[in-house]
């Protein structure tokens, strides 16, 4: 039973006593237990789809919710995007687990006909990875080509406008308008901006203001590092992240780290060229330490003026939280562009820690949820240090 023990301590209120009891022995206690909320009559269906006996079972009769196997499994993607929902991770870990031997899901996501059946999107991505630790060999194998088929078509769909937003960007935050030397001017720009200037009888443009090549340090690139949270209710974010992750690593130009993180932080960077392989080294699920993630990724930063650090989380804190306000606001002191990122997909902000939040954006550092669509041009604002308050409040009044 996936259920954590019924039993509630004595200062437990009568009503939540029935509550929890109702949860364990299903629709036949409905008239003795207490009625059920929207909330928990979810949790009830999710329970009942893999625990309720159905017509037909063998075994004693009675009321209580046994274990056993039905006439049939539950919608797959749906049920288990449910329990991550309803559930604390370890119950969901033990619920996936007995949904693998008793309503044989490893032989539903072994067969190439169910496989086929559905169609891959990044939803069903996030609940083959939240499954990846419990699957047997060849399950993991099938789930390993519908993952990169969803992603192959997120890289065709976004790599693009990526790439000529974000080149377009680091192109207009390298130049200057004061060049300290003639070798310095970029002339087709400069006379471009100046055409206004054009005196036809001399035949020539006053180039009043000058476009020049940046200064910068030869072989110094723009550094963006993006931590990602792996929470179960981020699976979204994680797999557009990584997908962007990819992209941004294959601009020449620019210097892309990629960090995941649970209550441990793991860097992604050498898998980049494998979006695929950074997505099944995730993890969802589990606690988060967002202050040692970032941490680890203020090792990373090592030209603060150049760097673009994007953290995508809902931020609910398991780590120290203080300190984790106190890292940020030294990272944008010392000239760090810092992004933070409520999701990173198309379905909204989750529910996320408004207090942390708000602590941000005192500290010029708002907090919001970013479509895929969105994010090269979020980019390119980070990058060229645009007012990243002003962006959101732009592209809020855009969605309506």
């Amino acid at each position: 039973m996936a259920t954590a023990d019924p039993t509630p301590p004595a200062d437990t209120a009568p009503d939540e006593r029935l509550r929890r009891w109702r949860l364990v022995l299903g629709d036949a206690s409905q008239e003795r237990c207490a009625s059920l909320n929207d909330t928990d009559a979810r949790m009830d269906e999710a329970l009942g789809a893999l625990y309720d006996r159905q017509d037909g079972d063998d075994g004693p009769s009675g009321n209580d919710r046994k274990a056993g196997l039905g006439a049939s499994a539950p919608k797959v993607a749906r049920w288990l995007g449910d329990i991550r929902t309803y559930f604390p991770s370890s119950v969901v870990r033990v619920m996936q687990t007995d949904a693998m031997r008793r309503l044989g899901l490893n032989q539903m996501l072994t067969e190439p006909e169910m496989l086929e059946s559905v169609e891959p999107d990044v939803h069903l991505v996030g609940t083959l990875l939240s499954l990846n630790k419990v699957m047997p060999q060849q399950a993991r194998e099938s789930a390993r080509g519908v993952v990169r088929r969803v992603v192959e078509d997120l890289e065709r769909r976004l790599r693009d406008r990526t790439r000529s937003v974000v080149r377009g960007a680091l192109d207009r935050s390298a130049r200057t308008h004061r060049p300290r030397r003639v070798a310095d001017i970029d002339w087709d720009r400069t006379i471009r901006r100046n055409l206004a200037n054009y005196l036809p009888e001399q035949r020539t443009v006053v180039p009043e203001t000058l476009v020049g090549y940046g200064r910068r340090s030869q072989g110094v690139q723009r550094h963006v590092t993006l931590a990602v949270d792996q929470s179960g209710s981020m699976a979204s974010s994680v797999v557009y992240a990584s997908v962007f992750a990819a992209v941004l690593a294959s601009i020449r130009t620019l210097r892309t780290s990629l960090v995941v993180f649970d209550t441990s932080v793991v860097d992604m960077t050498e898998r980049l060229s494998d979006p695929v392989e950074v997505l099944f080294g995730t993890q969802l699920g589990g606690g988060t330490d967002i202050n040692r993630a970032i941490a680890y990724c203020q090792g990373l930063l090592t030209r603060p003026s150049e760097s673009v650090f994007v953290l995508v989380s809902d931020l609910h804190e398991g780590g120290i939280r203080d300190e984790m306000v106190r890292r940020v606001a030294a990272m944008t002191a010392s000239g760090v562009r810092v992004v933070v990122l409520l999701a990173l997909s198309d379905e909204g902000a989750p529910a996320y820690d408004r207090q942390n939040a708000a602590a941000l954006a005192e500290l010029g550092v708002p907090a919001f949820a970013c479509t895929p669509d969105e994010f090269p041009d979020l980019m390119a604002a980070a990058i060229q240090g645009d007012s990243l308050t002003g962006w959101v409040e732009r592209h809020q009044a855009e969605r309506g």
